[in-house]
């Protein structure tokens, strides 16, 4: 299925593709590998349109705000205090194509947790957002809605984005991003490269 064309005002956005998620931890997806692939080529396709989120944790569970305290309860392994140093690093090879000021960190779910993030879309006059990265029912799903209620077009990478629940993926895929059909969508890798280099 094909899009139309995209804005040159595009910006690609990668979803916590970091070795947290990559690596056996108790946080692993096995997707990250699946779908770094075609996250390196939306990267390299959007060479300095792509924007890294990292998701970062806090030292221990007491130093996080609010319910997240009892989160970090439930996931004591995966704060700063017990984590392996680097943990947090992109995986490679996006750490290698990720300059500093390409990256932003988040202790949210959603990217737009990120501070200075609405500043730099609004320098820049950011209207479309292409996600890719993980987890798909989780991060990646809640900066897709905050990006739509901020009225920016927003794609989902099918192939490029994943989840260590295939019945959640599934889920977002074929029953919650329809539901939103004017305002998000899906395609392949290749039809947004196709979108975004018409002709080539």
């Amino acid at each position: 299925m094909s899009l139309p064309r995209l804005s040159t005002n595009t910006l690609h956005v990668v979803i916590d593709m970091q070795r947290l998620f990559a690596e056996d931890t108790a946080w692993h997806t096995p997707a990250t590998k699946t779908i770094l692939p075609n996250v390196i080529k939306l990267c390299e396709v959007f060479r300095h349109r792509t924007l890294f989120a990292k998701f970062t944790v806090p030292p221990r569970a007491e130093d996080a705000r609010g319910c997240w305290r009892d989160y970090y309860n439930r996931w004591s392994t995966m704060t700063g205090e017990v984590l392996a140093p680097g943990m947090l690093d992109l995986m490679e090879p996006l750490s290698a194509l990720a300059h500093e000021n390409d990256v932003v960190e988040k202790d949210t779910y959603s990217v737009f947790g990120s501070s200075g993030l609405l500043d730099r879309l609004e320098e820049n006059k950011i209207d479309t957002v292409v996600f890719s990265g993980v987890e798909t029912v989780v991060c990646v799903y809640a900066s897709v809605l905050d990006a739509i209620d901020l009225g920016l077009r927003v794609i989902m990478a099918s192939d490029a984005i994943g989840s260590a629940d295939e019945v959640a993926h599934q889920a977002v895929m074929t029953h919650l991003a329809p539901r939103l059909s004017e305002q998000l969508e899906v395609g392949t890798t290749q039809a947004i490269v196709d979108a975004w280099m018409p002709g080539d």
